[in-house]
């Protein structure tokens, strides 16, 4: 897979400075027990280049980049330690060149049209935002994005949980750096448990994953009328009729004969249904491919393969 749709379905890089290369292990596999299996490991320190190394051969699956390139000569140790792809804070076309030369995957800093039509002249169509929030946050971005219709953004700076969630919904943009779910003072302690629950907090942040319904199957529509009727007298709510179900309210659907699932399904909201598919799929769980569908070209919804204590479980864009 392309290492930029690779980032862009796992939706947040967590952008690192490691002063102790040991740490590099252990930080690489709270990033990915967390939900992350990412990271953007900055040339700010002298242990960069050894900690994309440890973590690419302990961790190969991981996508590990390094970040703050300015040189050509740490673009090669980037990529003699094992980096998959290369960020820096602005745009120099000599170090984008030689990127593309050796093929490894560049992800400049732009912050207005000019350095875009640099970026467009260079022949990327992908480019970093910096620094996001000082530069103008979203509200810029969107401006400037408009006479650029193939252009996508990975803007980095100031992004936070505060305002992940606008910056990921702008459709031009297609993941966010961030450096709030590794904090220096939890690596420096070496405080692995409290980076994991940071970085599972930010994913669920992110994909905000919830019930929609749970649908009931049923014999017949006799039988189906006859349920939904009875939980809509229990809890007042309204019975909604439909071609091959009945809601009674918004909370559960009872099917009119019987449908996926043993007993019925399970249907999960998220804020991206590409990026939960990627994220249960990266923690072992399997979809049905044909129960797929699509609008605009778009993925809406799938169920998993397997049953869940005797319920097909599907996931729904919001």
């Amino acid at each position: 897979m392309d290492i930029l749709k690779q980032l862009s379905l796992i939706g947040i890089v967590p952008v690192i400075a490691i002063d102790d290369a040991a740490d590099a292990v252990p930080l690489a596999q709270a990033l990915c027990e967390g939900g992350l299996p990412c990271a953007e490991v900055t040339f700010r320190t002298a242990a960069a280049a050894e900690a994309i190394a440890n973590m690419t051969k302990a961790f190969p699956d991981m996508l590990v980049g390094a970040g703050t390139v300015l040189t050509n000569e740490q673009v090669d140790r980037a990529v003699a330690a094992g980096a998959k792809f290369i960020v820096s804070p602005g745009l120099n076309p000599e170090t984008v060149r030689h990127c593309q030369e050796i093929g490894i995957p560049v992800c400049p800093g732009t912050s207005n049209p000019s350095d875009i039509e640099v970026a467009l002249s260079l022949g990327l169509k992908t480019v970093k935002f910096f620094p996001a929030e000082a530069a103008g946050g979203l509200k810029y971005i969107k401006s400037i994005a408009a006479p650029y219709v193939d252009v996508t953004f990975m803007p980095t700076g100031g992004i936070s949980e505060k305002n992940l969630l606008d910056y990921l919904s702008f459709k031009k943009i297609i993941c966010c750096g961030g450096s709030w779910m590794v904090p220096k003072d939890a690596i420096a302690a070496k405080d692995w448990d409290r980076i994991r629950s940071l970085v599972s907090s930010a994913v669920q942040l992110m994909l905000g994953l919830e019930i929609a319904h749970v649908g009931i199957n049923s014999a017949n529509e006799e039988e189906a009328m006859k349920t939904a009727t009875l939980l809509c007298k229990m809890f007042g709510w309204p019975v909604k009729v439909g071609n091959s179900s009945i809601f009674a309210g918004t909370a559960v659907e009872v099917m009119k004969t019987p449908f996926r699932g043993t007993h019925g399904h399970i249907g999960i909201r998220t804020n991206f249904v590409e990026r939960a598919k990627f994220f249960l799929e990266n923690q072992g769980f399997e979809f049905d491919p044909s129960s797929a569908s699509y609008k605009d070209g778009q993925l809406k919804a799938i169920y998993l393969k397997d049953e869940v204590a005797g319920f097909a479980v599907h996931i729904v864009q919001k």
